[in-house]
């Protein structure tokens, strides 16, 4: 584990922190958690009927230089900690993930 990710096959595994209804959407750096820390995304969007997980996605996958079906919810769909997985060449992903 590399702080808020770790490398899967076939891309990497993001544990994040989303903030639906957020007046500053984007990528909010990294937020101290009780396995480690996290990556702190905030999206417009409400949690409902998937769409605050959809523009995370989205959001993860503009900070990553990846298309946004390359990012879905691997865990926690239903909460706000959630872990995203990226799929790609992970050393590429690793290198876009440090400068977050």
């Amino acid at each position: 584990m590399n702080g808020f990710w770790h490398e899967g096959q076939g891309g990497v595994m993001v544990a994040v922190k989303v903030q639906p209804k957020s007046r500053r959407p984007g990528v909010h750096g990294r937020v101290p958690d009780v396995a480690g820390e996290r990556l702190r995304i905030g999206v417009a969007e409400a949690a409902e009927d998937g769409r605050a997980n959809r523009a995370a996605c989205e959001t993860l996958a503009r900070a990553l230089g990846v298309p946004a079906s390359a990012v879905s919810v691997a865990q926690g769909a239903t909460s706000r900690q959630k872990t995203l997985r990226a799929e790609g060449d992970p050393a590429a992903l690793a290198r876009a993930l440090a400068a977050l």
